[in-house]
């Protein structure tokens, strides 16, 4: 009998991808699981508040415009629920980075398995992701950065599972921009992932995709569901633009290519098994189906240096990074030279993990953590944003003082008269004091707090017209510009905090120039 004729049915079928490794459970989640619990344990006997940052998200949260926001809502949304049930315990709050930190770790081993990495794989991208002092640190404020970080190692994973499908599945352009999506509720920086992933695909046999009908539904998915930040900047005016130019002209000046590349050293040894991750994912054969994941990651780090941006704002492709690294590592050929490099990375990026361990969690009390600092030699951790030298990481010196301000503000108010309470405001100079000011005003029973710096200025003045102003942050010359009387209150004095807070009078005004509804539109942006 002859051979049936070629035809559609006989042409040869592409062998489906290897099923990668087991998960290693055990590790990866007892790993996790540490993480959670030193965070939490953190929270439960910190000598310190919280951070200014928090105090902004509460007010967010309490303030919530879900279509007029100037920054994206997700961490608005999460502070009104976090709150809600947890009250103003720390502990309780930030259980919402405390758990995201702990997702984190689990993420990065599970994309390592996608990699094709192992148990040594898995366990290190786990282990990389608990010794930093980044993901420790940002795992214990209740700010975006963890989530945003969290978001983008999704989006990662679903990436690495788009390379490896065949045909590419739906479902995994779905997850892709289901954390486009969330990651825009989030923070606007996951539009630097959104530019890495384009440039990676056009670089890359993935450009094909582009001509699906895929990419363009995860594209309009992320929007729908981002919209609400979207949204608030285009009723409010796109602030975004004014605040990274602010960001520019103060922060990002002080940033150069040397200090952006050198600030990744905070990553400790585990940064050159990510540099090594990076290179596999460009070159290694093995990685070859992942070149998309590699180019992403190269796109992102050329855009940020390009813009000048923050060293920190690359820490979200560190899992992915680490992942790659780790199977880099369980790649090498020579047994013992494999076994050499894998104890020695291990060892180092855990022994790291503990020796920077008061640096990313804040147990040590304010004057043991500052001699903690100078002991290992990482007096530039103390530095600000704009370079300035601190008693302590700035982090941590911007958790002290808010309740004692607080107090000093409920105690100018109570020299005021009925009359005068009934028609006061508290004003202050920037949204970290307007923020705590509002978070501690139940219980200090403060007047209504406004402030014209940041998402404070879109909140607005209130009814009240500020017959009567007290004042937190305000120089006497700056209130005597508003008020005919200043009278001085409570003087504040704390080195130990960051430098605009160190010395601080409260001031009493009376006897106002103008309402403050008619000078608000002038005040637009002042901080």
């Amino acid at each position: 009998m002859s051979a049936p004729p070629a035809g559609p049915a006989a042409a040869p079928v592409a062998a489906p991808p290897a099923a990668p490794p087991p998960f290693a459970a055990r590790l990866v989640w007892g790993l996790a699981a540490l993480f959670l619990v030193l965070h939490v344990a953190a929270d439960l006997v910190a000598p310190y508040g919280f951070q200014r940052d928090e105090f902004l998200y509460f007010a967010m949260g309490d303030h919530l415009r879900l279509w007029r926001m100037d920054f994206p809502p997700f961490i608005a949304i999460a502070a009104r629920a976090a709150r809600l049930v947890a009250g103003d315990a720390m502990a309780g709050i930030r259980l919402v980075p405390n758990l995201a930190a702990s997702a984190l770790v689990v993420l990065a081993a599970a994309l390592a398995r996608r990699l094709g990495g192992g148990r040594l794989a898995q366990g290190f991208a786990a282990l990389a992701v608990v010794a930093s002092v980044f993901f420790q640190r940002a795992g214990t404020l209740f700010q975006p950065t963890i989530l945003d970080a969290l978001w983008w190692t999704l989006g990662f994973y679903a990436l690495a599972r788009l390379a490896r499908a065949d045909p590419p599945a739906g479902r995994w352009w779905l997850l892709l921009g289901v954390a486009g999506g969330i990651g825009l509720l989030t923070k606007f920086s996951i539009l630097f992932l959104g530019f890495g992933i384009l440039v990676a695909l056009l670089v890359t046999r993935h450009r094909r995709a582009l001509t699906a009908r895929w990419p363009w539904v995860t594209l309009l998915l992320a929007l729908a569901i981002g919209s609400p930040s979207l949204v608030g900047q285009v009723r409010l005016g796109w602030p975004v633009v004014e605040q990274m130019r602010d960001l520019q002209a103060g922060q990002l000046a002080h940033v150069g290519i040397a200090t952006f590349f050198l600030t990744q050293l905070m990553f400790g040894p585990a940064m050159l098994v990510a540099a090594g991750g990076a290179v596999a994912l460009l070159f290694a054969p093995a990685l070859r189906p992942f070149r998309v994941v590699g180019w992403s990651c190269v796109a992102v780090w050329a855009l940020l240096v390009a813009l000048h941006g923050k060293a920190y704002y690359v820490g979200a492709t560190y899992p992915v990074l680490f992942a790659a690294g780790g199977v880099a590592l369980e790649a090498v050929r020579r047994a013992r030279l494999r076994a050499w490099l894998a104890g020695t990375a291990v060892w180092a990026t855990g022994l790291y993990g503990l020796l920077v361990l008061p640096l990313g969690l804040p147990f040590l009390a304010p004057a043991p953590m500052q001699r903690y600092v100078h002991a290992i030699g990482a007096v530039q951790a103390l530095r600000d944003n704009q370079g300035h030298l601190l008693r302590l990481p700035q982090d941590y010196a911007d958790m002290l003082g808010w309740r004692a301000r607080a107090a000093a503000v409920a105690q100018a108010c109570r020299t005021l008269s009925p009359l005068e309470r009934a028609q006061a405001v508290v004003i202050a100079n920037n949204w970290g004091e307007a923020g705590a000011l509002e978070f501690y005003a139940p219980r200090y029973g403060l007047p209504p707090v406004v402030s014209a710096s940041g998402s404070f200025w879109f909140f607005g003045p209130g009814a009240r017209p500020g017959a009567v102003a007290v004042t937190l942050g305000e120089s006497r010359d700056a209130l005597a510009r508003l008020y005919d009387s200043v009278q001085a209150g409570p003087h504040l004095v704390n080195p130990w905090t960051v430098r605009e807070e160190q010395d601080l009078t409260v001031y009493i005004g009376r006897g106002p120039k103008a309402t403050l509804q008619a000078v608000w539109p002038r005040e637009a942006g002042r901080n």
